[in-house]
């Protein structure tokens, strides 16, 4: 198990020289930290919301990484398995905005026929997506009473991760595709934020799974966190956010990523049986990617912060491994 401090008010992410402010390592029920990062040096920041409808899962990513912006926009038809995607790469992430505050501010990005703009008010966030065969128009209300999960990440004093994982937001409005509009019902769909802003190390690989399912949500990472003393598990029960502070056992065969996934510890033990797996890769030379992120449902339990054992079957969501240099 780890100690973990609960961070209360308002912090800078960096100190004044841009290396990493010691205060600022802990975790949040609420996005309370300011991503003033400086310049170069393997810095990071990107903005993914992943949205579950009853008939589709739609992906809208828009990130700065040093070397290039890449963005994109994917929705797959969970009926008939098809995936549509546009992407672009933007060299030095030329007129991408990325605020330095989550859940605040407009996030804009583009290129090659692909738009993406993303605003944030206390009223809740809109997302705006367009591609030549995609349009995309969200509204993700705000829930002013609803807990999110935030957590820095420190591997030394210049190398740190900022994320805000939101799991499970209600989400209404609609998906164009090829002209032919799908809506997205708030009753059975479910939105979830991955704000990251950090200085990373060159390689590294990481695990991230997520499910969401009326009043209840699951947020699981690993591999990026490990040895850290700092983990980015938690688990939502009606919008109060249960930390779990403990670095879990991922099992998955590499070989065969829609066979059944086992995450477990002593606070939680969730199955996750994919139904379709998304393989997205990036090789720039200096930049490479590879993501296996696999869609699917949930069967299993967490624990409460008072040991209330929550039945976390029928949640749906996804399970990833990706691995990265960059």
């Amino acid at each position: 198990m780890t100690h973990e401090i609960e961070i209360v008010e308002p912090v800078d992410l960096c100190l004044p020289g841009g290396r990493l402010n010691p205060a600022a390592v802990g975790w949040t029920r609420r996005p309370l930290h300011r991503a003033n990062l400086r310049g170069w040096g393997r810095t990071k920041r990107w903005e993914y919301w992943g949205v579950t409808t009853p008939t589709h899962v739609i992906g809208v990513v828009a990130s700065s990484l040093d070397y290039a912006g890449v963005h994109g926009i994917y929705v797959l038809d969970r009926a008939t398995g098809r995936e549509t995607r546009a992407d672009a790469t933007v060299p030095l992430a030329r007129g991408t905005v990325l605020p330095d505050r989550a859940a605040s501010g407009t996030v804009r990005a583009g290129g090659g026929g692909l738009s993406i703009e993303i605003i944030q008010t206390d009223a809740g966030t809109g997302i705006r997506a367009q591609s030549p065969t995609m349009d995309i128009d969200l509204t993700v209300p705000a829930v002013p009473s609803r807990e999110a999960l935030g957590v820095v990440v420190a591997w030394s004093p210049s190398r740190f991760q900022y994320t805000v994982k939101d799991v499970g937001r209600p989400v209404r409005g609609r998906l164009m595709l090829d002209g032919v509009e799908h809506p997205v019902p708030e009753s059975g769909s479910f939105a979830t934020l991955d704000h990251g802003r950090g200085r990373w190390p060159y390689s590294i690989t990481w695990n991230w799974a997520a499910g969401a399912a009326p009043g209840r949500a699951i947020q699981l990472g690993g591999k990026w966190t490990d040895g850290t003393g700092t983990t980015e598990n938690a688990l939502l029960v009606d919008d109060r956010l249960h930390k779990i502070g403990e670095e879990l056992t991922w099992v998955y065969d590499r070989n065969d990523w829609r066979a059944p996934w086992r995450i477990h510890g002593s606070r939680v033990d969730v199955r996750f049986t994919p139904f379709h797996e998304r393989v997205a890769r990036t090789n720039l030379g200096v930049l490479a990617s590879e993501t296996h992120q696999c869609f699917g449902t949930f069967t299993g339990w967490a624990l409460t912060a008072d040991d209330r054992k929550i039945d976390l079957d029928g949640l749906t969501g996804w399970a990833e491994e990706a691995r990265n240099r960059w």
